[in-house]
């Protein structure tokens, strides 16, 4: 049994990576501010603490009492939208608060830390002819958010390479699936929950922006893949396809019955045209590559909405 903290444990993503941790006999600490967090997500198994990852002396209060041998680092800013309009808070949260967690991390002989990192946002533009998108691509993000992640990779690699501290970047696509929210990054529940109120909904730009898509069990198994000792850091984890905004809405609909049109409006400074990410090197060096089609996962995750929508 490995003690694990998880950082951002009660959202979408890390509540999920959580579970799937205490499935397999794990000793799970989550730390997580709440602010998009929700306490029900929160695994009754885990020891949980309601702290920021910015707060310098519980950070390291929590690390001394608890000193995990991994650290899943989830915690995160993840509006694209919002990293525009505020940069300084932006880079605040998801700079300065992942080097509190990657120094406390090497100061308490933490051995390993996994990075839920965003290859949506941080290769930027990349021309179509390069997609899907490899991971020795050069990066150029086009937001403050995707810079973010990618600077923090740079500490993981120089911690690494200074102190010696393993690590493992898991590069997201866009994750969809059980309990998301919406907000910014999800724009599949935005999508479900208007065209079940029978409202169209709104689409930024004329649609023809792509998004790798892959499913939150896809997600979850990375992660669990990268407990493993593997000798590789960085890794694509998405599907290897584009697909249209305006395509996901229609598959949506199509779903759901609905034959109204969306409304588009202007597009929003700072998200990248196309996307999609090649999943080549985790297939041979962590072993994963995706399992749930798109219809597959759209169809679960309608029922989830509906499900919530009864509660």
């Amino acid at each position: 049994m490995t003690k694990i903290l998880i950082t951002g444990g009660a959202g979408f993503i890390g509540s999920q990576v959580a579970d799937a941790y205490i499935k397999l006999g794990h000793e799970v600490v989550i730390v997580d501010n709440l602010s998009t967090g929700k306490i029900e997500n929160v695994n009754s198994k885990a020891k949980f603490y309601e702290a920021d990852i910015t707060d310098e002396k519980a950070i390291k209060r929590i690390f001394e009492t608890e000193k995990p041998e991994i650290v899943n680092h989830h915690a995160a800013q993840k509006d694209v939208r919002f990293s525009v309009i505020h940069p300084l808070e932006d880079a605040r949260i998801n700079i300065l608060g992942s080097i509190n967690i990657i120094s406390n991390a090497v100061a308490i002989g933490t051995k390993k830390i996994i990075y839920a990192n965003s290859g949506g946002a941080m290769y930027g533009n990349v021309p179509k002819d390069l997609l899907p998108i490899k991971e020795n691509q050069e990066i150029h993000p086009t937001n403050p958010y995707g810079a973010d992640k990618a600077i923090v990779e740079f500490y993981l690699e120089m911690y690494h390479r200074e102190n010696g501290i393993d690590f493992v970047s898991l590069r997201y696509s866009n994750v969809y699936g059980p309990r998301q929210e919406g907000g910014e990054a999800g724009v599949i529940p935005i999508f479900i929950k208007k065209i079940l109120k029978n409202e169209s909904p709104i689409i930024f730009g004329d649609g023809n922006k792509t998004r790798d898509f892959v499913y939150i069990n896809e997600v979850v198994r990375a992660n669990v893949l990268a407990l493993k000792n593997i000798k590789e850091k960085t890794f694509n984890i998405g599907s290897g396809k584009e697909i249209s905004v305006l395509d996901i809405y229609n598959l949506i609909a199509e779903e759901l019955n609905f034959n109204k049109k969306p409304i588009f409006e202007a597009e929003k400074p700072g998200e990248v045209d196309f996307v999609s990410l090649s999943n080549e090197k985790a297939k041979i060096h962590l072993g994963w590559s995706p399992e749930y089609n798109l219809a597959e996962g759209l169809k679960e995750t309608i029922n989830w909405v509906k499900n919530q929508d009864k509660k």
